[in-house]
């Protein structure tokens, strides 16, 4: 099996289908007289619905050239929908559509997203993924933003009246906040921070917030589903932010077996 084609293969996997319900949710959002960018939303989850199903069609024993050439497809998607979220960004915050159900914060969320995937595929295809190091610290400070950015939709669009569902959820938006600003300044401190048990400490404290979050997000889906609870929360979106929350679950627990594997050797990771 070639890893630069299951890597690949794997991430447009996952950011497609990502991709195709952000089309989705922006289209839900925006007025009903916003005919044009209806349609190029729509537009938009059409092109990420057929990456996705070609994605799957792929095998892992698939060409690296042909997949190579995917990848640089797909980038082109992913920019095209990014440029597209920062548009509609623009035009939401000069108050050029009022009335419409999509936060700022959300379209710049959805907007991060497509440039953390098309940088993905710049990596991959270059053969330039980050050293293990940095890449703990950069993909934590992605993740961690993107997971306190959810904790803060979940408590705008749940109905007031769920107030416990509602505190629960500000709890986790500053529990993230500041996870988030311990990442920075770990950044801010390389490569001299970059020791195994800092990084070991980093990844292990994570880990154990995400995972009450994904628990938290998976009881919110089950409630939406079986319509328990009030909220104006689409249901496909509580499956949605249940999905990235193990997707960072996964990366974090890649990066512990790492420096489990590194630990064990008895060696120092250095930013290189």
């Amino acid at each position: 099996m070639d890893a630069f084609v299951a890597r690949s293969l794997d991430e447009i996997r996952f950011w497609s289908r990502i991709m195709k319900e952000h089309a989705l949710f922006l289209g839900l959002g925006f007025r009903a007289e916003d005919t044009q960018l209806k349609s190029e939303a729509n537009r938009f989850y059409t092109i990420f619905e057929n990456i996705e199903r070609r994605s799957h069609e792929y095998q892992l024993d698939a060409d690296p050239n042909t997949i190579k050439d995917f990848n640089t497809e797909v980038r082109v998607a992913a920019t095209n929908i990014w440029a597209f979220k920062r548009m509609v960004l623009g035009l939401i915050l000069q108050c050029k559509l009022p009335g419409g159900t999509n936060f700022p914060l959300l379209v710049d969320h959805v907007s991060r997203e497509a440039n953390y995937f098309r940088n993905r595929l710049d990596e991959l295809n270059s053969g330039t993924l980050e050293p293990l190091p940095d890449a703990i610290i950069d993909e934590n400070i992605f993740f961690l933003k993107i997971m306190a950015d959810h904790a803060k939709f979940i408590g705008h669009l749940l109905d007031p009246s769920e107030r416990k569902l509602v505190d629960q959820a500000r709890e986790f938006s500053n529990d993230f906040d500041t996870l988030m600003f311990q990442a920075a300044d770990l950044s801010s401190m390389r490569p001299q921070s970059q020791t195994v048990p800092l990084l070991s400490q980093f990844v292990d404290e994570n880990r154990v917030s995400v995972k009450s979050l994904r628990d938290f997000k998976k009881t919110a889906r089950d409630l939406i589903e079986e319509c328990r609870i009030k909220s104006i929360i689409h249901p496909l979106l509580a499956d949605h932010v249940f999905r990235e929350a193990e997707r960072f679950l996964y990366i974090l627990d890649m990066f512990d077996q790492s420096l489990s594997g590194i630990k064990v050797n008895k060696r120092e990771i250095l930013h290189s």
